[in-house]
């Protein structure tokens, strides 16, 4: 199985420049300073789009990206800035006037359903909003002749998803990951991994933390990402380990 990865965002909640900051970071012309909220694309070797994440900044990315279709959505957890985005799904309903299938665990399908209701519907002809149908996951499933595996980790006190699809494990706001996804985790070659900031943090690995587990799952390559403006693109890239990068928003990877 071989397909891309774009990193569509790799930014915090804030994103990067901050409102309001004047950073080094934040004033840096480095295009790889730019961060949108954390996003990802998967394309498979059959063309279907499947996106983890709709970050507050889709419809940039998007376009961007120059994406026309999205086949599927991964939720990894409800915070706003992974979820808030979903509205601008409809733009990919009408182009294709299809509905697009959402996954995630129990507690992401019910709050999207609480909080999206009127984007959980059947296609009826009319397509001026999402039109989605939620589905839980809380084992492997296939989707469109792919597996992927829900991989359960700890964000603060909640338990959310990452996803790890053939060789490609995707692991954002992680404060702890339990033994048993670490087994989940065993012979990757792609790991993109949270690194929120220098400092360790109770929701998020920080620096340190990440490049300890980094070593842990020892993957071919890991791709740091859902990062805070403290990280400025150069300074990190010069400070990482052999196979350790910082991702940028735009980043394409290809996974065989």
């Amino acid at each position: 199985m071989s397909f891309k990865l774009t990193i569509l965002g790799c930014g915090s909640s804030a994103g990067t420049p901050v409102v309001g900051c004047s950073c080094k970071t934040c004033l840096s012309i480095n295009p790889k300073n730019k961060r949108t909220r954390c996003s990802s694309l998967i394309t498979l070797d059959n063309g279907k789009n499947i996106l983890i994440d709709t970050s507050p900044d889709l419809r940039q990315q998007s376009l961007r990206e120059s994406i026309r279709s999205i086949d599927a959505v991964l939720f990894t957890h409800i915070h706003a800035d992974h979820c808030h985005g979903i509205d601008d799904l409809r733009a990919f309903c009408q182009i294709n006037k299809k509905q697009i299938p959402i996954y995630g665990n129990e507690e992401v399908i019910e709050q999207l359903n609480l909080k999206f209701n009127y984007a959980m519907a059947e296609p009826n002809g009319f397509w001026e909003k999402p039109v989605l149908r939620a589905h839980i996951i809380d084992s492997l499933i296939e989707i469109f002749n792919t597996e992927i595996t829900p991989v359960p980790v700890f964000h603060g006190r909640s338990l959310i998803n990452g996803y790890r699809i053939g060789t490609l494990a995707y692991i954002t706001d992680v404060s702890e990951i339990p033994n048993k996804s670490l087994e989940l985790l065993c012979g990757l070659d792609v790991l993109l991994l949270d690194c929120l900031k220098h400092e360790p943090h109770y929701t998020h690995f920080g620096f340190d933390q990440s490049l300890e587990m980094a070593k842990k799952i020892n993957a071919k390559e890991t791709y740091l990402i859902h990062m805070t403006h403290s990280f400025e693109y150069e300074e990190l890239k010069n400070k990482l380990p052999k196979s350790v990068y910082a991702g940028y928003d735009g980043l394409k990877l290809t996974v065989d």
